[in-house]
Parts: structure tokens; C-alpha cells; sequence
């Protein structure tokens, strides 16, 4: 009946409409500008870069096999993952593309999973290892992205802790170049301390 018929379009029109809206809405908050490559004195690093083993987490803290944790190494979100032989592995705690924490992910196969959007990175490499954001909400927002890897860092145990060797002045670099003045968050021109 005609009545049917207009029913199902408005259904169709207002699925279509929500489908849309959720589509705009995740390119809105997943996309942003892209890292400039510039070699001027701008964006040049501060500080020399420092690689040094720091303590990460204590061995009290160390995962059981087929788990992970997180921890801080120098300033940085580090995942300590144990595959199921106990090998530990030290990779960046953000997963691309959405930054979750890796650390809530599955260990197994020399590998571990993105706990939401289901890609698995390789514990050695950091490589996406299968299909990019295969599952779920994963392929809709893996698809606004080119794969991406994760971080890995040299791990030892020393001292009664999981140490990681990471750039000590990294987040000094990184914080080198926030802007300090008149009206900054601190009070004074310099940017110091009263």
C-alpha cells in the first residue's frame, strides 16, 4: 500500500541520515593535521637526544605470560607485554589510530591485539601483523587511516625492575617548544615561577 511505501522510505531516510551523522562525526574527532617534516630552527630539537635504560615497572609488577601492563619509562606510555614463554616486551602504550592503551590487549602469537579495534601488532617489530582495525566500529574508523605501527624499546631486568630504554629527552623536546608569556599559565613574562 502507499502508505507502507512512504513509511519504509522516511525508515530508509532516517537510517541513511544517522549513518551519515555517525560518519561525520568520526572524521571530526579521528582526523587532524599532519606532522610537519620542517628542518628550521622552529620545529629543531632543544636537546640532544639521550637513550637511556630507566626503570619502567618493579618485577612485583610484571604481568603473568599471555598479558600485559603499562607503565611510565622517561616521561613516555610504555606497554610491558609477556608473551607465553615470559619474553618481555616494551612497545608504546597508544594504539593507533585512536590512541586507546595497548596495554589492555591479549597476548598471543608473538603478538598483541588492539583491545577495541582488533589489529594486532608484532611484540619484536611493533608491525601491524593481519588486517588493519578488522572488527566491529574498527573497520569503519580503520578505514579513514593508513595502517600504522607502534613503538618498540630495548627491556632488561635490573635491580628488582623492568628497565626501558627510551630518549630521556624526548618530553623535554617536546615541551621545549610550548609557548611561554605574558599571559602564560604561570604568571610571569619568563615563564618561571614566583
Amino acid at each position: 500500500s502507499p502508505s507502507d511505501e512512504i513509511s519504509t522510505t522516511k525508515n530508509i531516510k532516517m537510517k541513511l541520515s544517522l549513518l551519515f551523522t555517525f560518519l561525520a562525526a568520526v572524521s571530526a574527532f579521528t582526523t587532524g593535521p599532519k606532522a610537519s617534516k620542517s628542518t628550521t630552527a622552529l620545529n629543531m630539537a632543544k636537546y640532544k637526544s639521550a637513550l637511556q635504560y630507566v626503570p619502567c615497572i618493579t618485577l612485583d609488577q610484571l604481568p603473568a605470560p599471555g598479558s600485559a601492563t603499562s607503565g611510565v619509562a622517561g616521561g613516555l606510555a610504555v606497554c610491558i607485554a609477556v608473551d607465553q614463554s615470559g619474553s618481555v616486551y616494551a612497545l608504546g602504550d597508544k594504539c593507533p589510530p585512536i590512541n586507546q592503551p595497548l596495554s589492555f590487549g591479549k597476548v598471543a602469537d608473538g603478538c598483541i591485539s588492539d583491545p577495541v579495534l582488533g589489529t594486532k601488532f608484532d611484540l619484536k617489530t611493533g608491525e601491524v601483523v593481519g588486517k588493519w582495525c578488522p572488527g566491529g566500529i574498527g573497520a569503519i574508523i580503520g578505514g579513514a587511516f593508513s595502517p600504522e605501527g607502534v613503538p618498540v624499546f630495548p627491556v632488561k631486568q635490573s635491580k628488582g625492575a623492568i628497565e626501558v630504554q627510551v630518549d630521556v629527552n624526548a618530553k623535554f623536546n617536546f615541551e621545549a617548544n610550548f609557548w611561554s608569556g605574558v599571559l602564560d599559565a604561570q604568571g610571569k613574562a619568563d615563564g618561571k615561577y614566583y
